[in-house]
């Protein structure tokens, strides 16, 4: 049986081994976690695994004032929930929808198996729901 929390099942380079406790501390201690009131918001679900997202977006003049998010799951879809609000909070829209799949890998740091491609994007797929992507 898989450790729902397992973040990859290949060796890692001392480099990515770094990653890989970035993204446990963002996991233990999530960025930007909680609600917010008067925003946009959007829930995303994987039904797959069971990972839940739901994002709260603020935005004044055509930028992200406030970003949060809530959910559960596993360590990969939380994980890349605060790595992504931590990259996009007051930010320009324009350069927030231009963030896809490839820097949420970037920002994750580790190889993410095919399996875990949706976990890792879940935020991502919620926010361009929110942005009118």
């Amino acid at each position: 049986m898989i450790d729902k929390n397992q973040i990859t099942e290949v060796s890692l380079t001392e480099e990515q081994e770094m990653y890989k406790e970035n993204v446990l501390d963002h996991f233990k201690n999530p960025r930007n976690f909680g609600t917010l009131l008067d925003c946009k918001k959007e829930k995303g679900l994987n039904p797959l695994c069971g990972d839940q997202i739901e994002l709260f977006v603020k935005l004044n003049n055509n930028k992200i004032e406030d970003i949060k998010f809530n959910g559960k799951g596993c360590a990969i879809s939380q994980a890349s929930a605060s790595l992504l609000t931590e990259h996009i909070k007051n930010k320009d829209l324009n350069e927030v929808k231009q963030v896809n799949e490839e820097k949420i890998k970037e920002l994750l740091g580790i190889p993410i198996s095919y399996m875990r491609i949706k976990c890792a994007n879940l935020s991502l797929k919620t926010l361009k729901k929110i942005t009118g992507e």
